[in-house]
C-alpha cells in the first residue's frame, strides 16, 4: 500500500490520555522519519486497528495517518493524544462493537479480531509497532508480540502501575497537578476550619496519594494496598486538625481505598473492555462518615467536611517538565532498540536509568506499594525514612 523505505513503524496511544503521550509520539517520530523510516500513527488506540477496511478506495482517515515533522512537532508540547485513545481489546470484543464490514464473519459475543489486526498491519506495511498505554494496552502488545509481530511497548498511566518500570508517561505531571489542587483547596478547609477529603485516580496501587502526601499535601493518604479503619482515621484528622492553626486537615484517598471488612467502591457495574468496573465514591462515603463520627473525638462537636474528587483534573493540560523530557527518552530508547532489531521489549525507567525489560512483564505481575517499607498502617502516612539509594520517586521501584 505504500512505498516503503527503510520501513514502517506503526505508534498508538491506548487507554486513558495523559500529559506526556504527544511528546512521546513527536520523539519517535522525528527519530524514525530521521532513520529513514515511514511512520503511521493508529488513530484510537487499538480501536482504529480493528475498524481498518483494507481497501484503498476505503476512507481510513478516521483510523490511521501518516505522521510527518510538521504534525508532531504542532502536537509535540502539549497535553493528551492528538492521535486519539480508546480501551478496544481486540482480543475480546463484544458482537455489538464488531465493525460491519467484519459482522458476518464474526459473530459471537466475545470475538478475536487478532487475525483481523495482522491482516490489517500488513495493509498498511507496518513493520513494527510502538504501543503507548498502561497494563491492559501493553497486555494486547504481548499478545501480538507472541504472535510473531514485532513490538516495542512504551509504559503511560498517571497511577503508575505498570510493572518493571520506575515511572510510566503521566505519572509525575499527575503528583504535580494533585499538590497544586491540594494546596488551592487548603484555603477553602482552613477558612471554614473543615477536614479536606480528596479522592485521586488509584486503582490498585496508591503512588497517586503517597508521593502528594509525602511532599506534604496532606496529613494522612489511604490506599488500596492497606483496609483502613474509619474511626481511626478520624481520630487521626482530628487531632491534625487540633495541631493546625488554622484548624484544618488534610485526607487523599486513592480511589480504590477499602474499608477494613469491604470492597472497592464502584460508582456502576459497567464494566470496560478490559473488565474493569469504574470505581468511584469512596470519597462520598468517608467525607460522610467523618462528619458522623467526629463528634466522638471532638468534644461532642461535628466537623464538617470539603469534599472533592480531582479526577480528570489531574490528568488534563500541558505535561510538567519530567513529562516531558522522559517521554522523548522513551521515545528515542525504543528507536535505539528497533534499529538494533530487539523486540518485545518495554522502555523503562529503573533506579534513575533508562534500559528496557522483557515487554511480558506486565502481564506476569502487579505493581504496587510495599506496604511494609512505605506505609505506616497505624499513621495512615508515608514512611520518612531509609531513602538513600532510593529511585527519584522513592517507592515506586520493585527492588
Amino acid at each position: 500500500m505504500v512505498n516503503k523505505k527503510k520501513g514502517v513503524i506503526g505508534i498508538l496511544t491506548g487507554g486513558g490520555d495523559v500529559p506526556g503521550l504527544n511528546p512521546a509520539i513527536r520523539a519517535v517520530t522525528i527519530r524514525a522519519l530521521r532513520e529513514g523510516y515511514q511512520v503511521v500513527g493508529i488513530r484510537r488506540g487499538w480501536g482504529g486497528l480493528v475498524d481498518i477496511i483494507r481497501d484503498k478506495n476505503a476512507d481510513n482517515s478516521n483510523n490511521y495517518q501518516f505522521l510527518t515533522e510538521e504534525i508532531v512537532n504542532r502536537a509535540g508540547r502539549t497535553g493528551g493524544t492528538f492521535l486519539h485513545t480508546s480501551r478496544t481489546k481486540p482480543s475480546s470484543v463484544k458482537k455489538t462493537s464488531v465493525p460491519p464490514h467484519l459482522r458476518d464473519a464474526y459473530s459471537e459475543e466475545k470475538n478475536d479480531l487478532t487475525p483481523e489486526i495482522l491482516k490489517n498491519l500488513d495493509f498498511l506495511g507496518v513493520d513494527s509497532l510502538i504501543p503507548i498505554g498502561g497494563d491492559d494496552t501493553l497486555s494486547y502488545g504481548v499478545r501480538l508480540y507472541q504472535e510473531g509481530f514485532k513490538v516495542i511497548a512504551i509504559p503511560k498511566t498517571m497511577d503508575n502501575d505498570v510493572p518493571g518500570t520506575d515511572y510510566c508517561i503521566g505519572f509525575s505531571t499527575c503528583v504535580t497537578r494533585t499538590i497544586s489542587l491540594t494546596n488551592s483547596l487548603r484555603t477553602i478547609a482552613g477558612s471554614h476550619e473543615r477536614i479536606l477529603v480528596l479522592e485521586v485516580f488509584g486503582r490498585y496501587a496508591g503512588y497517586t496519594a503517597m508521593l502528594p502526601t509525602m511532599a506534604g499535601a496532606a496529613n494522612r493518604c489511604v490506599i488500596p494496598e492497606f483496609k483502613f479503619n474509619i474511626e481511626h482515621l478520624t481520630e487521626l484528622l482530628i487531632k491534625d486538625r487540633r495541631a493546625n492553626p488554622s484548624n484544618y486537615s488534610v485526607l487523599l484517598i486513592s480511589e480504590g481505598a477499602m474499608y477494613e471488612g469491604g470492597e472497592m467502591v464502584f460508582a456502576d457495574r459497567t464494566t470496560d473492555a478490559y473488565g474493569h468496573a469504574k470505581l468511584g465514591g469512596i470519597g462520598d462515603l468517608v467525607s460522610s462518615q467523618i462528619k458522623e463520627i467526629s463528634p466522638k473525638f471532638n468534644d461532642g462537636k461535628a466537623v464538617d467536611v470539603v469534599n472533592q474528587k480531582l479526577g480528570y483534573m489531574v490528568r488534563g493540560g500541558d505535561p510538567d517538565a519530567v513529562d516531558s523530557i522522559a517521554p522523548m527518552a522513551f521515545g528515542n530508547l525504543a528507536l535505539d532498540l528497533l534499529l538494533k532489531g530487539i523486540h518485545g521489549r518495554l522502555v523503562v525507567l529503573k533506579n534513575g536509568r533508562y534500559d528496557n525489560v522483557p515487554l511480558d512483564v506486565v502481564t506476569a505481575t502487579k505493581k504496587v506499594i510495599s506496604v511494609p517499607q512505605f506505609y505506616d498502617t497505624e499513621r495512615y502516612r508515608p514512611i520518612y525514612e531509609n531513602f538513600e539509594m532510593k529511585p527519584l520517586f522513592i517507592m515506586t521501584s520493585e527492588l
